[in-house]
């Protein structure tokens, strides 16, 4: 038509179109829009440690207020280095060998970009957390997904050499497992890797729940073991330890050379974290040992009066070894007629409207179709937990 001026939108890269946005965190926007009690997104509703409040409090009005060293302030690097070279066994350089970072999340996408060139690959193992997928995919490799085969998340070892030999820079290993609950043994991070160092590979571990373990099971510190630090990249927050993942202060550490590349990338992806904040949780390092085994049980107390409410609702699950995550088997539901043919996510959407407790749908997790796993949290306080486990009564009585 005369005079009828046409706009065309400018594309956009591919690279967005391969993934979506968090489903883990539209389901805590879905859970707050219908008031439900939210065991989607995995954050405890408790408060810091005083000692770290207390500080940050000071560290309002006395600062610092400016930029810290872009990768990290020397305090706080020093103070993460000591508790992690204890960890290991092995000194860790706070010169050298670490570059602080805005999260575990941003931690992982660094170590990304700082290894990978577009078109190498990268093993994930399937479930993942959901930023891993789409970590290789912005740093321009390709993911190749490795099973972990419910109920006992197993994996092959073949399928992990298999993936090598295609030439996988690195494979991710987040231990204990989000959103399984796997701990990884000693002898199964040893046998990955001997395949990472006869490929000339890294392994890339996320640490983040390093202190919720539960017995019998203990953490591994892959970087400690003989002869794989040179190997190893480990991204590791505060967030979980220390109740503050809204403080978002992670850490990377690694072989010199990785992290000089690393606190590169890092400085133009974020410039650094939070300058009073890196201050207040120096005090973090500070906490006896007392605070490290109450956080444990805690947690073990947590988890087992859950596991128990999930069996009083008739409700089949898998039994965490580590981390604050249940996986819940909802193909009883979907075989009702009332829900026959619903997705895990249109499912978790009713549970959420109907039941009053948010999920997140496992498909979220998994690269194989699965359809059939929701995951919940235990990062609650008693009070809001029994809560939860009365409202998930209900849903469990639709199989009565």
């Amino acid at each position: 038509m005369k005079g009828l001026e046409v706009f065309i939108m400018p594309t956009l890269s591919d690279r967005v179109g391969t993934f979506t946005d968090s489903v883990i965190r539209r389901m805590t926007r879905i859970c707050n829009k219908y008031g439900a009690i939210n065991l989607s997104q995995g954050f405890p509703n408790w408060e810091p440690p005083v000692e770290m409040t207390d500080s940050l409090a000071k560290a309002a009005h006395t600062g610092p207020h400016q930029y810290a060293i872009t990768f990290g302030a020397k305090n706080f690097r020093e103070a993460i280095c000591a508790k992690q070279s204890k960890a290991i066994g092995r000194s860790i350089d706070p010169e050298t060998e670490i570059v602080i970072t805005c999260g575990s999340t941003e931690a992982m996408m660094a170590a990304m970009m700082t290894i990978c060139n577009p078109g190498d690959k990268v093993m994930v193992f399937s479930p993942f957390y959901e930023n891993y997928g789409a970590d290789s995919i912005l740093s321009g490799a390709s993911p190749i997904y490795i099973p972990l085969v419910p109920p006992t998340y197993d994996y092959d070892i073949k399928l992990i050499e298999d993936g090598f030999k295609q030439g996988a820079k690195a494979i991710v290993i987040c231990n204990p497992s989000n959103p399984c609950g796997k701990v990884f043994t000693e002898k199964e991070l040893t046998e990955i890797g001997a395949l990472a160092v006869k490929y000339d590979a890294f392994i890339i571990t996320d640490e983040v729940y390093e202190h919720i373990v539960f017995d019998p099971y203990k953490h591994v510190y892959a970087s400690g073991l003989p002869g794989l630090f040179d190997h190893v990249i480990t991204c590791n927050s505060l967030s979980k330890t220390y109740s503050i993942t809204g403080w978002r202060l992670g850490y990377l550490i690694g072989p010199a050379y990785v992290v000089d590349g690393a606190r590169k990338v890092h400085d133009f992806l974020t410039v650094g974290a939070a300058a009073p904040l890196q201050e207040a949780a120096v005090h973090a390092f500070e906490l006896p040992p007392e605070y490290y085994d109450a956080l444990k049980a805690k947690y073990t107390g947590l988890r087992n009066r859950f596991l128990e409410g999930l069996d009083e609702a008739g409700l089949k699950h898998n039994i965490p070894q580590g981390s604050y995550f249940v996986m819940v088997d909802i193909s009883d539901f979907l075989a009702l007629d009332q829900f026959k043919g619903w997705t895990d996510l249109e499912f978790c959407e009713w549970v959420i409207k109907n039941i009053g407790v948010a999920a997140v749908p496992g498909s979220s997790f998994f690269r194989e179709p699965i359809n059939n796993l929701i995951r919940f949290h235990f990062a609650r306080t008693p009070d809001v937990l029994e809560e939860a486990i009365k409202r998930l009564r209900k849903m469990g009585d639709l199989l009565k």
